[in-house]
């Protein structure tokens, strides 16, 4: 991991984002690209009116301003920290910026579902997580030392999963922290006995050629598979929650529907997808 990306809008949750990517920056030894999107319309940026470009420059050094105080913060000591200012304010801006500096990591903050949403909250937060190529790491609350020792890891363990997990194991390897693999059981047509669930799990391990400590295999009984994974993690007093995605296309078959953007928006511990 050499470049993280982190969407900043100046709020007291792009801060919490960015004192883990700070974190996370000097454990990695990466740089940090801080992302804002400016509020501009393409009249705006397209008009060759001498005021409105006065307009424009203005908008520019403000934002840069911003930054400077932004980043006056202990934390960020010693930090290689690169601005990026986008003129729109669209879900393509960071993709692009993703590919263009050839990023690793994106590391942002939401409020989830509760408070006013701003540019980088909420359903917004969503729209990062299903879009993005690259892992996010979606942060909610202040987090003096981020260091996960305990992450738990939900997936239905199919083998298209293998890639994801490999991420994420390289990532809880990187911090020694203890991951725990489990399966979201529901009453409904995916339902499945535990002798099912552990053969599913054992091919899968197979597959990583690692062993796993029983204690570490987990299968969780609940009504869905959001709640599921929040429960897990709160009973097993995890730091962490990962999942893997399928991006754009949706999530995998266990992982249906919109279940990582909703344990992205109202999981209160921060919450890492990976796409698939």
């Amino acid at each position: 991991m050499k470049k993280i990306i982190v969407p900043v809008d100046f709020s007291s949750h792009s801060e919490y984002a960015l004192q883990v990517a700070a974190t996370m920056a000097k454990k990695f030894k990466a740089e940090l690209f801080l992302l804002h999107m400016l509020d501009i319309s393409d009249q705006l940026i397209s008009i060759t009116e001498a005021t409105k470009r006065r307009e424009l420059l203005f908008f520019m050094q403000l934002a840069n301003k911003q930054f400077e105080q932004f980043i006056d913060k202990p934390f960020m000591k010693g930090v290689n920290v690169t601005p990026v200012i986008k003129h729109f304010k669209v879900f393509e801006e960071i993709d692009s910026t993703a590919k263009e500096i050839d990023a690793d990591f994106i590391v942002m903050g939401s409020q989830g579902t509760s408070g006013v949403k701003g540019y980088f909250v909420g359903s917004n937060t969503e729209k990062v997580v299903r879009t993005s190529d690259i892992p996010v790491l979606v942060v909610k609350s202040k987090t003096d030392k981020f260091d996960p020792k305990t992450i738990v890891f939900g997936s239905d363990f199919s083998t298209e999963n293998l890639k994801a997990f490999k991420t994420i194991k390289a990532f809880a390897d990187k911090y020694k922290a203890t991951l725990k693999l489990v399966y979201i059981n529901t009453p409904n047509a995916n339902f499945k006995s535990t002798p099912e669930i552990r053969e599913q799990m054992r091919l899968f391990l197979n597959k990583t050629n690692l062993s796993y400590d029983s204690e570490n295999i987990i299968i969780f009984n609940d009504y869905s598979i959001p709640e599921g994974i929040q429960n897990t993690a709160e009973l097993h007093n995890a730091d962490l929650i990962a999942i893997p995605t399928h991006g754009r296309k949706g999530l995998n078959k266990v992982l249906a529907g919109s279940v990582g953007e909703e344990v992205a928006n109202k999981a209160q511990i921060p919450v890492l997808t990976v796409k698939i």
